[in-house]
């Protein structure tokens, strides 16, 4: 703390003058000690002097015996994967007890530069919460992806030395690790100071090794239990994920359950979760209910969505209930349900906060779609071989099967008994590259769906079981300058425009809310298996950095352990 706040700070401490604010009759959470302590908690300036049972303020406020713990932190998240504006997001589940944002723009990055970065740091500058920012590492996320701009270390160095910039955002490009670029390297040299946040899906035991050993912090790609240990013995901290599409809280705490290990380099993240979800569910406070629901101590859960991850980043005056903490709380009913009372974000309650009106998006940054027209031809999938590598989509996973099926060979595949096209078109450059698939669980029947959402280069996606439909649905993604569309029967049967980077709206959450609402139901209709969400789960299927198969507007590309590349 530096000098002149604490002179100002320390009477109040010392009981020489009143605290600004005293929450009484409440529980509080102890973090380090693993305590819930019956006492006061008083508060000036923003700031927490400590928890007394004897303390006096110029407000008091009576919690009636309801429990008060350091407000939730989400360890790694995406602000543009929610289509939202930034700040209407972080606003909205601030409501829902997360004070504290760690954020990873690539997203907004890989369309937009710096320019992205600038967006999302511009937006939430003055949001009703923390928000950091980890600097996108892997733009593109390999060599053979075709995203909007590059981001090397010389594109990072005028963002270091930025308080709200935490470290060095998810190494996707593990290859690049092992093999010791000399540009990724250079990024990494940039933050060794700081943490450096991980992306190793499936990495063997001496590869991941190696990884650690380069200097990655953190991974949040874990989806068992049993991957998850060995990165934590190897001291990668783990972020527990459940966001939209990944649900791998479930397995990763229960073997934490079952085993008994420590949770100390654990914490809980989103990754990717829709408003609707989040306005349905909860933010944070849904991993730390669901993790208790699962035999997880109580205590344990809450460290793991504050202290843990504050530790993790080196954010030392957030994550706890203590002398020289920002006075960041959320207030709850019991240690079962966790049903949130009231917020506080640096000693204000939310409910009595005005939410900041957004920025203007730059114009710059709502023109990114660049296609031309395109027709049925344009999706035309020659089978030649005896055997055709198939796409096999897993139930609420972002993961992928590589199938290998029969199909009588012909000039241009139609998709029947459930397998169906799949096409990436790069949207950046006017570059012409199509690549189409096959793939297989998805479901849909009479139409076709596309998004510009496509983790992570963003180039349009779209999934359909007739070259009519699909030519359409691409179409209309180009004339709203991005979004998602929902085409039935050679029509549009409804479009949500993202004409910002093609990724998010500047219109209200409940509209969009609405309008997904009404896409999603008429996806399921259409025959979409109920274990997808319709949009997020397509939006991963040109990530390259995913096994086992993926689309790319070059073409159908293997990911695995033991190999990398295109299948011809």
């Amino acid at each position: 703390m530096k000098y002149e706040q604490y002179k100002k700070l320390a009477p109040a401490a010392l009981g020489k003058v009143k605290a600004d604010i005293v929450f009484e009759n409440c529980k509080t959470v102890d973090v380090f000690t693993g305590e819930v302590v019956k006492g006061n908690v008083a508060v000036k300036d923003g700031v927490i002097l400590g928890v007394s049972k004897s303390v006096k303020g110029k407000k008091h406020v009576d919690l009636k015996g309801a429990y008060i713990a350091p407000g939730f932190i989400d360890a790694h998240l995406h602000l543009e994967s929610t289509m939202v504006s930034p700040a209407e997001l972080v606003g909205t589940a601030a409501k829902y007890g997360t004070t504290t944002f760690i954020v990873d723009p690539h997203e907004a990055c890989n369309v937009s530069g710096a320019d992205g970065v600038n967006y999302i740091l511009d937006q939430t500058e003055k949001s009703p919460a923390n928000v950091f920012v980890m600097l996108p590492s892997c733009v593109p996320a390999t060599d053979i992806d075709d995203n909007g701009c590059m981001f090397a270390a010389n594109d990072m160095y005028p963002f270091v030395g930025n308080p709200r910039i935490l470290g060095l955002g998810e190494v996707m490009d593990s290859e690049a690790v092992l093999n010791a670029d000399p540009r990724m390297f250079a990024k990494f040299a940039l933050f060794d100071h700081l943490t450096i946040d991980g992306h190793a899906p499936f990495l063997g035991n001496r590869m991941l090794s190696a990884y650690k050993l380069a200097g990655v912090d953190t991974d949040h790609e874990a989806s068992s239990f049993e991957y998850a240990l060995e990165e934590v013995r190897r001291g990668i901290h783990v972020h527990v994920r459940e966001g939209s599409a990944a649900h791998n809280l479930e397995d990763i705490v229960s073997g934490i359950v079952k085993t008994g290990i420590d949770t100390e380099h654990f914490s809980f993240c989103t990754d990717d979760k829709h408003i609707e979800d989040i306005i349905r569910e909860g933010h944070i406070v849904y991993n730390v209910r669901k993790a208790v629901e699962l035999g997880l101590d109580p205590i344990k859960a809450i460290k793991m969505a504050t202290i843990n991850t504050a530790k993790c980043y080196g954010i030392k005056h957030l994550g706890a209930i203590a002398p020289g903490y920002q006075a960041d709380f959320v207030i709850f009913n019991n240690l079962k349900s966790f049903k949130i009372l009231d917020v506080y974000h640096k000693g204000k309650s939310l409910k009595e906060t005005e939410e900041p009106k957004p920025k203007k998006c730059p114009a710059a940054l709502k023109k990114t779609v660049r296609i031309g027209k395109l027709t049925e031809a344009d999706f035309a999938l020659p089978i030649k071989s005896a055997k055709t590598h198939v796409i096999g989509m897993e139930a609420r996973q972002i993961t992928t099967k590589d199938i290998l099926k029969a199909f009588p060979k012909t000039d241009n595949f139609v998709p029947h008994d459930g397998y169906l096209k799949i096409a990436a078109v790069e949207r950046h450059h006017q570059t012409g590259k199509i690549g189409v698939a096959v793939t297989k669980g998805y479901g849909i029947k009479g139409g076709a769906i596309a998004s510009s959402v496509s983790h992570d280069s963003h180039n349009i996606i779209v999934i359909g079981d007739n070259d009519r439909d699909i030519a359409l649905a691409v179409n209309e993604i180009a004339r709203v300058q991005g979004g998602y569309t929902v085409v039935q029967n050679g029509k549009v049967y409804e479009t949500l425009p993202l004409p910002i980077m093609g990724l998010m709206t500047d219109v209200g959450f409940e509209e969009v809310d609405k309008k997904l609402k009404k896409m999603k139901d008429k996806a399921y209709k259409m025959g979409v298996s109920k274990d997808f969400d319709p949009f997020i789960t397509l939006s991963f299927m040109a990530l390259t950095v995913i096994p086992e198969l993926r689309v790319t507007p070059r073409g159908l590309y293997q990911v695995s352990a033991t190999s990398r590349g295109f299948i011809k």
